[in-house]
């Protein structure tokens, strides 16, 4: 989730519980303000009435000139002693003239006439649906949570973008660089100090890394030239022995050992020289390539070089099939994909390299499936076969990353399905 999108999504966690406080405290504030009017005016209602009532005069009717009612009962001095004098409280009355009961405030008071005797109070005050205000006050509320959102989110929005342009254009900046590619300098166009220190720290970060990558072209280079020399007259003089001196049957035995280990160091050595390179990059050139004859040339090569395990090796290509890569890096591919279906293959197995679509698949016979997370690092081998480097499937992975091509290895009906898709 981009950061931008994140502050919104906080700010709306943050201002619904604020919201939703201020809703409770809003609502309560308001009854309690309304109720205190409304107890004012029942009070001064109630003390008209029992001064007319202490003094003689006649009561006002119920209801005359407003919604207030009235009810006066005598009562035992035994039921004055458990009542508080003023007692306040919502409660339903019957309005006679409605036919029906409404909600009203109440107020209940005792008083004593001349004579002694007690007499209880209700003085009733219509009042309204405290259901109805407290889902109006929600209503008020989403709306109003969802109008502070949309301002509050938009303007943070806002502000936030044009604030942080000058670490976008940082971002697009790096990725769009790669070690050892031109590149225009880090933008700095800013008057932020914090930005400026960022990208002064990115720009002295990326010198560093182009100092190291320098360095490391010149150590892949050096060790090429420099390993493959000696390995190279090693190699000669080996054919030197086995062709001119006389040597007995052991000793010629140990020299094409040595020899084929010879040959074992020059493939890692070449391998070993070659990853790095793919990985800083340094293939720029592409073309359109054709992988089908390029696979119909690797399948007839090692026909022949495995042509004593007797492996079936089937076909199932298109017309053509065009790729844009760099032509060695594509045959190293294509070569390593096919070379590891024949290498690990039993005598007499079946070999099928199909083109579907945008996909090149090749499958081989096997036994039980390899272990998918690690199959592709450098020197994994399900099991050790003579001539395998364990680097052929980890140069294939480092030529997918480096064009970005979808690489899969899944294991079904007894066969092993290595799959190169091209987007």
């Amino acid at each position: 989730m981009k950061l931008i999108y994140n502050i919104s999504l906080r700010l709306s966690l943050v201002l619904f519980p604020l919201i939703a406080l201020w809703a409770v405290v809003f609502y309560f504030t308001m009854m309690d303000e309304i109720n205190d009017e409304a107890d004012d005016a029942l009070k001064d209602y109630s003390e008209l009435i029992v001064m007319r009532v202490l003094a003689g005069e006649p009561l006002p009717r119920s209801n005359e000139g407003s919604n207030n009612s009235y009810t006066i009962i005598p009562v035992e001095s035994g039921y004055v002693a458990t009542r508080p004098s003023i007692d306040y409280y919502d409660t339903e009355v019957y309005i006679p003239e409605k036919d029906e009961t409404e909600p009203a405030r109440v107020l209940a008071t005792i008083f004593q006439d001349k004579d002694g005797n007690f007499y209880e109070l209700k003085v009733a005050m219509p009042t309204f649906e405290k259901d109805d205000l407290l889902e109006t006050v929600m209503w008020w509320v989403v709306w109003l949570y969802l109008f502070l959102l949309v301002t509050v989110s938009g303007t943070t929005l806002w502000v936030f973008h044009k604030s942080m342009l000058p670490l976008y254009e940082l971002l697009h900046w790096l990725d769009s660089y790669a070690p050892g590619r031109e590149v225009a300098p880090v933008p700095n166009n800013t008057s932020i100090t914090e930005f400026r220190r960022l990208n002064v720290a990115a720009q002295q970060a990326v010198d560093r890394s182009e100092e190291l990558f320098e360095r490391q072209k010149q150590f892949i280079g050096n060790a090429s030239h420099e390993l493959q020399t000696p390995l190279a007259v090693l190699g000669g003089r080996m054919e030197y022995l086995l062709d001119c001196a006389d040597l007995d049957e052991e000793t010629t035995g140990e020299i094409i050992q040595m020899r084929r280990t010879l040959d074992h160091i020059v493939r890692l050595n070449k391998t070993l020289l070659l990853l790095p390179k793919i990985d800083n990059g340094q293939f720029p050139q592409s073309t359109d390539i054709d992988l089908v004859p390029l696979v119909e040339e690797r399948k007839a090569l090692y026909d022949d070089i495995y042509g004593e395990h007797k492996i079936r090796c089937r076909l199932h290509l298109p017309g053509t099939f065009s790729v844009r890569m760099d032509e060695s890096l594509c045959s190293i591919l294509v070569s390593n994909l096919i070379k590891n279906a024949y290498l690990h293959s039993a005598d007499g197995a079946a070999v099928d390299i199909r083109i579907e679509g945008n996909v090149l698949t090749v499958i081989n016979d096997g036994v039980s499936p390899l272990d998918e997370k690690h199959i592709f690092e450098r020197f994994y081998q399900g099991s050790q076969k003579e001539g395998s480097t364990g680097l052929g499937l980890a140069l294939v992975k480092a030529i997918t990353d480096y064009y970005r091509l979808g690489l899969i290895y899944c294991f079904e009906n007894g066969r092993h399905h290595f799959g190169v898709s091209w987007r």
